[in-house]
């Protein structure tokens, strides 16, 4: 038998946030979300994010059509594939990718804030702004009230946490829910995508996504961001069709600062790094990555000697501490809120799509009847234990201080090894097609009920 539907609180306006507050509206659950940034052009948005299957089947099952098709249109030009190569810039292996032609079965290359802007669309009276989360009260009665720093409230029945890495909201019911340093510190920038930064990369690299393996345990990945729209946010001339009209009255891109750009990243142990690193900004930051390559190809070097001042930073790369099971209550969390991880895996935004879809479901059951509200909260939290905290240790397993490649001697010989072995498998067609397989397998392979 059908129960009223529930009044739902989203803290944050992430993307978990954003695509559980879609799934919701479109449910009739009545739902508000609440963010701390000030309005919706705030904050650094604008690196790529990859979406898997998994992360586009959630969002397809959460966006209206139309929007779902603004999302397709409005994602960067899809990488061709995955070359690894040395710091000399000498391939190790090329793998391509399948290019699909299901968007909602596909890989996506998505600038942050242009994505961002897609999910804020059609939820201009559900998000509120400046909005900073402060503490929650639980009443007698089964109802949350979220607090915030501006001195007001708001009353649901379920308080969901979307709140990030530093979620306020566990802090308060999971205290106990620990987030630590990898022990892995990452240097990042953009540089804009001209044709004398173009010819920096070979063809394969630029048209796909590269990732770096040097010694002493760096690594690195560039990312080419190329976008229907140019410089001044026109429409491109060889954009037609349906992409263009779509682009062209979708009023997000009026919020979207997203233009064409190379996005490099180095990262290593954080002994290799000064003990200030993570107070610099700008351009300090790009002489320190310049500092740190001295060996490096000097295509290399000269994107980062090219860098957008603006958006280099410093980042301190934190992962989650799986904890045991809590009992279910009015208040639940996603994503980074629960199972942050490092870029390991290239999964952490998917994983917090696919909780989104994940709860929606569950309180739709809810709302029809099928199931109490905890009860709901209670099947959802032990599913998405389950993969989120697989994905957490996973991506742990691929960037962590403690891995060979990090330590003294033994890293060359652990990167000798590890050269060898995949110009082996580029030179061999069947290890490359099984390689290929098991890559695929580890992004997009979810999917729920």
């Amino acid at each position: 038998m059908p129960t009223s539907p529930p009044r739902v609180i989203v803290i944050g306006a992430g993307f978990g946030g954003l695509c559980l507050a879609h799934g919701l509206k479109r449910a009739g659950i009545a739902v508000d979300v609440h963010e701390r940034d000030r309005t919706r052009a705030d904050g650094l948005h604008g690196y790529r994010v990859g979406i898997d299957p998994d992360g586009a089947r959630a969002l397809k099952a959460s966006l209206p059509p139309d929007l779902f098709d603004t999302f397709a249109a409005t994602c960067a030009r899809p990488p061709r594939g995955l070359t690894m190569v040395s710091e000399k810039l000498r391939t190790t292996l090329d793998i391509p990718f399948d290019p699909g032609s299901d968007p909602a079965e596909s890989e996506h290359s998505v600038s942050r804030m242009t994505l961002r802007q897609v999910l804020l669309t059609g939820l201009e009276d559900t998000v509120h702004f400046d909005k900073a989360f402060t503490h929650y009260q639980q009443h007698d009665d089964g109802t949350v009230t979220a607090h915030f720093a501006d001195g007001g409230s708001a009353t649901g029945d379920l308080l969901v946490a979307a709140d990030g890495a530093n979620s306020r909201v566990r802090r308060q019911y999971l205290p106990h829910a620990q987030v630590l340093d990898s022990g892995i510190i990452g240097l990042t920038a953009k540089v804009p995508l001209t044709d004398a930064t173009r010819d920096l990369l070979p063809e394969h690299v630029r048209m796909g996504v590269g990732l770096v393996m040097a010694p002493r345990g760096f690594g690195g990945i560039l990312h080419t961001m190329e976008f229907k729209w140019d410089r001044d946010g026109t429409l491109k001339h060889d954009v037609g069709g349906n992409d263009a009209e779509l682009i062209s009255r979708w009023p997000g891109l009026l919020y979207d600062n997203t233009r064409d750009y190379i996005n490099w990243a180095i990262w290593a142990a954080k002994g290799k790094f000064p003990a200030d690193v993570l107070t610099r900004r700008g351009r300090d930051v790009a002489d320190l990555a310049l500092r740190l390559t001295p060996g490096w190809h000097p295509n290399l070097r000269r994107l980062m000697d090219l860098s957008d001042d603006s958006s280099a930073f410093a980042i301190n790369i934190r992962t989650s501490v799986p904890v045991a099971p809590w009992r279910p209550s009015p208040v639940t969390l996603l994503g980074d809120a629960i199972h942050t991880m490092t870029p390991g895996q290239g999964v952490g935004a998917n994983t917090a799509l696919r909780d989104a879809v994940l709860l929606c479901r569950k309180l739709t059951a809810h709302r029809d009847g099928r199931l109490p509200l905890l009860e709901a909260v209670g099947e959802y939290e032990t599913r998405m234990r389950d993969y989120g905290y697989r994905a957490v240790l996973a991506s742990r397993e691929r960037m962590n201080a403690e891995a060979l490649i990090h330590k003294p001697y033994i890293g060359r010989a652990a990167l000798g090894l590890q050269r060898t072995m995949l110009r082996t498998v580029n030179h061999t067609p069947p290890l490359k097609r099984k390689f290929t397989a098991q890559m695929a397998g580890t992004r997009g392979s979810g999917r729920e009920e």
